[in-house]
């Protein structure tokens, strides 16, 4: 017999051996002894009051052993010599269309712009070095995509998409550590991701389909409303059956080659501002109501907040504890900085995105004049603004939180994650009035809402702007674009997901359309 109940267990209960065994007998009024064994199914944290809970939903094993392997098994087959399907992008939702690919019988044939995991690092340290950025190879482009080496949530609202515990059994299978599948708020860490990503490579190479890295999709030869062929960088064209474009949200030579052949594309709305960064044990002492070190079976606390301000939404955006900034720019002469942590949370800093959404109906009328591509020309503008805010280099505009609010500019900075450096610069006057007013009051109501969170010892750093695409590609109930017909937009890229989760379910869907299977 098998039950499922759920638990409330104080830290010091925590800290006792058996205390799920034990918690689940008195719940069930059965003997200890009658209880095989405990299975915990979802864990989260109720720091609410200062009499921190800890939430078990378990499953209670009564008299019956415990299953020894997953209820998810991953059947894949060799498809070396099978139709393919190609994918250009290697990002969450490549990753996972080619792998249901193989499933379905399918060869996918992967065409990804930049490096593997390990060729990668050299340049991201010539980002934060050298403050060069390479085009192809940099924290949004390259093997594992933005996911890669950009934190690592798993965190999804898209529960209506797809299987999401089958994204999460999946990335298990492929070595992320099990937690993930009890976490409230899962997280594999940017220390470990990249192994995951490698583990899925090789499953795709073994089972026969095919990656090129350092392989940039220049041209799609068109005839008939189809992609006949792909013309890559290197001079090669391939002839396609079909593509599931998953190139991500930061792909704007995708978006401008599409635009220039009149491929259907829209505006899509989506949201811009700054990155706060806070000293880690101040949120830790406001969420856990501590006045030093966090308990030792608390992870770095974390934070989420939203405000309405003048008919638009303030929020905190892919919140980092126990992290670190990262430059994300994906071109020489933009800043854009994104947020990150270890699996261990354990760096000295709490960062997160605080922006704004953006209504590109009747926001961006300066803009109009670019069409379907008015929401990326306000994001660029945005973006060079703040390399030149930060002197023409990775160094980033920054303000201490409280000048940023008051308006004035500040004559020091706090000390920082962000490697390659801060510069002051006056946000509070630099930023569009229609965002950085916003911003500014949005502080005020989450220092009301955070006690200690309005703060001079935290800094904001510019600009958040990749939160998600700023067009989409429109497509069909059939997951093809409304023009091209062997044409399947896919993931952020597209418009149609936001994280990894919501990348890979995609990925899946569309490549059980392009197989016939949808």
């Amino acid at each position: 017999m098998v039950k499922e109940i759920q638990l409330r267990i104080t830290l010091k209960e925590e800290e006792q051996p058996n205390i799920l065994v034990l918690k689940s007998a008195i719940k069930l009024e059965i003997d200890r002894q009658d209880i095989t064994g405990v299975k915990i199914l979802r864990k989260s944290i109720d720091a609410r009051k200062p009499k921190i809970i800890l939430n078990y939903k378990v499953a209670v094993y009564i008299r019956e052993a415990l299953p020894k392997t997953s209820a998810y098994q991953f059947e894949y087959k060799d498809v070396s010599k099978a139709k393919p399907i190609h994918i250009i992008g290697f990002g969450p939702a490549g990753m996972y269309a080619a792998l249901r690919c193989i499933e379905l019988g399918y060869k996918p044939i992967v065409l990804e712009r930049g490096k593997n995991v390990q060729d990668r690092r050299r340049d991201l340290k010539a980002i934060n070095q050298d403050h060069f950025v390479n085009e192809d190879s940099n924290y949004c482009f390259g093997e594992g995509g933005a996911g890669t080496y950009s934190d690592g949530k798993l965190y999804t609202r898209s529960l209506k998409r797809g299987d999401v515990r089958r994204i999460f059994e999946n990335l298990v299978f492929h070595g992320a550590t099990d937690q993930i599948l009890v976490d409230a708020h899962p997280h594999i860490g940017t220390n470990k991701l990249p192994k995951v990503v490698q583990n899925i490579r090789e499953t795709i190479i073994n089972y026969g389909g095919e990656i090129h890295f350092e392989t940039r999709v220049t041209d799609f030869v068109i005839k008939d409303n189809k992609i006949k062929a792909i013309e890559l960088q290197n001079g090669n064209t391939l002839d396609v059956e079909k593509v599931i474009l998953a190139t991500g949200h930061s792909a704007r030579d995708i978006f401008y080659l599409l635009h220039k052949k009149d491929i259907a594309l829209e505006a899509k709305s989506f949201a811009m501002g700054v990155r706060v960064e806070h000293p880690q044990h101040i949120i830790d002492s406001i969420q856990y109501h501590c006045s030093g070190d966090r308990h030792e079976l608390l992870p770095a606390a974390s934070y989420g907040l939203v405000e309405q301000v003048k008919d638009r939404g303030v929020y905190s955006f892919c919140m980092c504890p126990g992290g670190f900034i990262v430059p994300a720019a994906t071109a020489n002469g933009e800043v854009v900085v994104n947020g990150m942590s270890p699996s261990k949370r354990n760096n000295l800093y709490a960062n997160s995105g605080i922006v704004v959404e953006i209504n590109v109906d009747t926001d961006l009328p300066k803009y109009e004049q670019f069409g379907a591509l008015k929401s990326l020309e306000y994001q660029k503008n945005l973006e060079r603004l703040a390399f030149t805010a930060g002197g023409r280099s990775q160094v980033a505009p920054a303000q201490r939180l409280t000048d940023f609010v008051e308006g004035k500019l500040s004559t020091t900075l706090n000390d920082t994650s962000y490697q390659p450096g801060l510069k002051s610069a006056p946000l509070h006057s630099l930023l569009p009035k229609f965002i950085g007013s916003r911003l500014r009051k949005g502080f005020e109501a989450f220092g009301k809402k955070m006690n200690g969170y309005y703060t001079e010892e935290a800094n904001i750093v510019g600009v958040e702007s990749r939160t998600s695409s700023p067009v989409s590609i429109p497509r069909n109930e059939n997951l093809e674009h409304t023009q091209i017909t062997n044409l399947y937009p896919c993931g952020e890229g597209g418009g149609y997901a936001g994280g990894i989760v919501s990348a890979a379910m995609d990925g899946e869907r569309c490549a059980e359309a392009a197989t016939g299977n949808l």
